[in-house]
């Protein structure tokens, strides 16, 4: 081959050399992006479905029916603390009453 035609094909080598590097470069980097984009679309669903739900809890506390509801859960629930703060505190006293009884036995012995 001549020298003109050996020019040609390393200029044409190095120019395809070159196209081949940028090329697994961006396809790098756009596997990177849509791995981002990905992550955000997954971000966007659940904020998604979180205002679903804020919107279905204004819905329940506009409407009759979720007031009454939220009223009577809230009251059920007082009641439940109201009876479990007195078993407790009874027997607390309890425990209190008994502790102080072994206190005096132990006094009474000595």
């Amino acid at each position: 081959m001549e020298t003109p035609a050996w020019i040609l094909v390393f200029i044409l080598s190095i120019t395809l050399f070159i196209f081949l590097v940028i090329g697994i470069v961006l396809l790098i980097s756009l596997i990177r992006v849509t791995k981002e984009a990905k992550k955000i679309m997954i971000q966007g669903q659940n904020i998604a479905e979180t205002a679903g739900d804020i919107a279905e809890n204004v819905r329940d506390f506009t409407t009759v029916g979720g007031l009454v509801r939220y009223f009577v859960d809230n009251y059920m629930d007082g009641k439940e603390r109201r009876a479990s703060r007195r078993k407790s505190s009874s027997a607390a006293k309890r425990k209190v009453n008994s502790e102080a009884k072994t206190e005096e036995e132990k006094e009474g012995k000595e």
